[in-house]
């Protein structure tokens, strides 16, 4: 068995990622691999763009010791940048849209980088745009370098340099198509301009989230902002990025958010692989391509990143709910609005005999204000934050108390077939309403699973 040599340092370990064949899916007469980029030490494919960019910016003399890096990012070039600027100490100010995944700021907090949201509901122009801010935070910070991704020529080339070449030679010469989306456009860039020179007849096809104006480009050659938002990260646009090149694009599918997120859950259940949402775009677009050619074709798509970046949302099934992209059985009544059913062991409740520090720990960890507190398999009561913070306040010893010395046992309930009017008595009172059928608690609606539930029917 060969092992890889030892590293000297993580930036070695940018790039060289492996390639996988898909087995778990249908593709028709084609054959499709997937490049595993998540396999990158920031975990995606943006690794490449930030070493390339930094250390281009430091061989001409653009960025100085101490300088500050500043960009605009959704995400993970931020992370590539946070990675070496890490290593080799520079200051990262990255602004950043507000649709961003948790786990995405968290791991860029960690890496020492200093984050700014801003708005993902505003245009390219619009003082709270992403990078028309960051833009402006460059001019106006001292010694500070805009990597200005969008625009930056080391992007693209990052891919001509690294990721076509490991395809090209991973795939043995024998390619005819690679799907790919656009953020900044570079990969597609990248990728073009390589299989241009190496190899013409690959095609390359565009995968783009559905409210894009990127797949319409390219169709029509006329960019056309939609004036939709789409929830897949890191790829899509209303413009064409000024480092991207659409020419030698062929084919562009049009991927929705539901379709997208579908495929990342299949993607892990058939074939062992978490990747994040635009993985899905590039799956579910690269499966379409497969499946309607006439004859054999060898065609390569990309993991862009790890879905341990997504955990919370596409992988979490209770916001796949609230954004209507699961679905269960529906009643036609007010179980439609419970987010966590008690029947299906998905409500968070606390047994009547337990401590006040037992109810305090699982709303801390599953960040909830109340609880149902059950007894027999009864509702008995509920038991806020609220109702613990004035127990204990004056008396920290109390949180060995049972949660049945400060629970609500007055209930207010409601039957399921109860009309949304009085849901709103309920919420008026400052409750939460408890829905009750033949004794049997069903579960808890909140304000918030209302809203929800409101949202999905416009």
């Amino acid at each position: 068995m060969s092992l890889l040599p030892v590293q000297r340092n993580v930036l070695e370990m940018v790039g060289q990622t492996p390639l996988i064949a898909v087995h778990g899916f249908d593709t028709g007469p084609s054959e499709l691999y997937l490049k595993l980029e998540n396999q990158n030490p920031g975990g995606s494919i943006k690794d490449r763009v930030g070493l390339y960019m930094i250390e281009a910016a430091e061989r001409d003399g653009r960025l100085k010791p101490g300088a500050t890096l500043v960009e605009a990012t959704a995400g993970n070039t931020g992370l590539g940048l946070a990675l070496v600027a890490a290593r080799k100490g520079y200051r990262l100010q990255l602004v950043i849209p507000d649709k961003m995944s948790q786990e995405k700021i968290f791991h860029l907090k960690a890496l020492g980088a200093e984050v700014v949201m801003t708005r993902s509901d505003v245009p390219k122009g619009h003082p709270d745009y992403y990078q028309d801010r960051a833009a402006r935070i460059a001019r106006e910070t001292p010694n500070a370098f805009y990597v200005s991704q969008f625009s930056n020529e080391s992007n693209p080339q990052a891919h001509e340099e690294t990721t076509a070449p490991e395809i090209w030679e991973q795939m043995e010469h024998r390619l005819d198509a690679v799907v790919c989306g656009v953020g900044t456009g570079g990969t597609l860039t990248g990728l073009s301009r390589f299989f241009a020179r190496v190899a013409p007849h690959v095609e390359i096809v565009l995968a783009d989230p559905q409210g894009s104006a990127l797949a319409g480009c390219v169709r029509t050659g006329k960019t056309e902002p939609t004036g939709r938002s789409w929830l897949v990260e890191g790829i899509g646009g209303d413009y064409v990025p000024p480092v991207c090149d659409l020419s030698r694009v062929r084919k562009a599918f049009t991927v929705s958010d539901a379709e997208s997120f579908r495929m990342c859950r299949e993607l892990l259940l058939r074939e062992g692989i978490l990747g994040g949402t635009s993985t899905g775009t590039l799956l579910a677009a690269a499966l379409r391509y497969c499946r309607e050619q006439s004859a054999p074709r060898r065609v390569v798509s990309l993991v862009c990143d790890s879905g341990n970046k997504y955990l919370s949302k596409v992988y979490n099934d209770y916001w796949m709910l609230d954004q209507g992209f699961l679905t269960r059985k529906r009643f036609g009544d007010l179980r439609d609005l419970i987010a966590r059913r008690h029947a299906e062991g998905a409500d968070i409740t606390v047994a009547a005999g337990e401590t006040l520090l037992a109810a305090y720990g699982r709303m801390k960890l599953y960040d909830v204000s109340q609880m149902p507190v059950m007894r027999d398999g009864r509702i008995v009561g509920i038991v806020d934050e609220e109702d613990v913070l004035l127990e204990v306040f004056e008396h920290p010893e109390r949180f060995n108390e049972p949660v049945s010395r400060v629970m609500a046992s007055h209930l207010v309930t409601v039957p399921p077939d109860a009309p949304l009017p009085q849901l709103m008595e309920v919420f008026k009172r400052g409750l939460v309403a408890i829905v009750v059928h033949d004794g049997e608690f069903l579960g808890l609606i909140t304000r918030i699973d209302l809203l929800n539930w409101l949202r999905r029917r416009m």
